[in-house]
């Protein structure tokens, strides 16, 4: 009896250290862990929307993003920033970090944006063009030329030879849009997606001349993204249904 107690204390114990290291070794699963998106500043409330309901399709994953002016986004993944998908506001800070080496296959066009004018509510400076953005005295606030909105206004300018005196140009249009409702402009230019998140904080003023300065947005996973298959999970939901269904209700148009 002793001999045979032994025994089976001694095959419980090995069973026991058996079970937990195949608990230990188990891989993680597949949608589990931290995605990182590096998107435009005029994509916040569609991704915010997007990672919500990501996270809850791929249980224990979460999203961090990282919303910012393009340019700027994309001068951080060329100097070393970690992050497993890049949704850019045009195709040239795109075309930016691809010339780097750092996409893992072709971007995808998901979306697109316009330009339009934004004033303090009921429009009290009377600004019906982008020609009246021009008149003296009247304070401007646009992007910077190297963020996607600012390139989309320098279009315009060429093209309409009318040249704005900016009072101020800034690194995102969330922060043009801020400059406007809170009194500190008079005028900006943002895209339509950003005066419809504004509602009644702003009277909003299209002018035909936009129509020639159209934003393609671009999205793409990162060649050394941490989480590849979450970031193709995250994209093929911006690309799909669920994306095209979320951004077309706060104003984004097709690519």
């Amino acid at each position: 009896m002793p001999r045979i107690g032994w025994l089976a204390s001694l095959m419980t114990m090995l069973l026991a250290l058996l079970t937990g290291c195949g608990s230990n070794s188990a891989p993680p699963s597949a949608a589990s862990g931290k995605l990182v998106v590096f998107a435009a500043a005029s994509l916040k409330p569609a991704f915010t929307q997007l990672g919500a309901q990501f996270k809850a399709q791929n249980a224990g994953s979460n999203v961090d993003f990282e919303f910012a002016g393009s340019s700027e986004l994309a001068t951080q993944l060329t100097q070393g920033a970690t992050a497993d998908v890049f949704a850019s506001a045009d195709t040239a800070q795109m075309d930016t970090v691809a010339k780097a080496g750092l996409l893992s296959g072709d971007p995808k066009n998901f979306a697109s944006n316009t330009l339009v004018i934004v004033t303090a509510p009921g429009n009290p400076r009377k600004v019906g063009s982008f020609a009246d953005l021009a008149r003296p005295g009247l304070g401007v606030v646009i992007c910077q030329t190297p963020v996607p909105c600012g390139s989309a206004t320098q279009r315009v300018e060429d093209r309409t030879g009318v040249h704005l005196n900016p009072v101020s140009e800034e690194l995102s249009v969330t922060d043009v849009l801020n400059k406007v409702t809170t009194g500190q402009a008079d005028a900006g230019l943002v895209y339509v997606t950003d005066a419809h998140g504004a509602g009644n904080k702003v009277t909003t003023v299209s002018f035909p001349e936009a129509a020639g300065a159209v934003n393609v947005y671009p999205i793409a996973v990162l060649k050394k993204a941490p989480q590849p298959t979450l970031a193709q999970r995250f994209v093929a939901m911006v690309t799909g249904d669920v994306g095209r269904n979320i951004l077309a209700q706060l104003g984004f148009a097709k690519p």
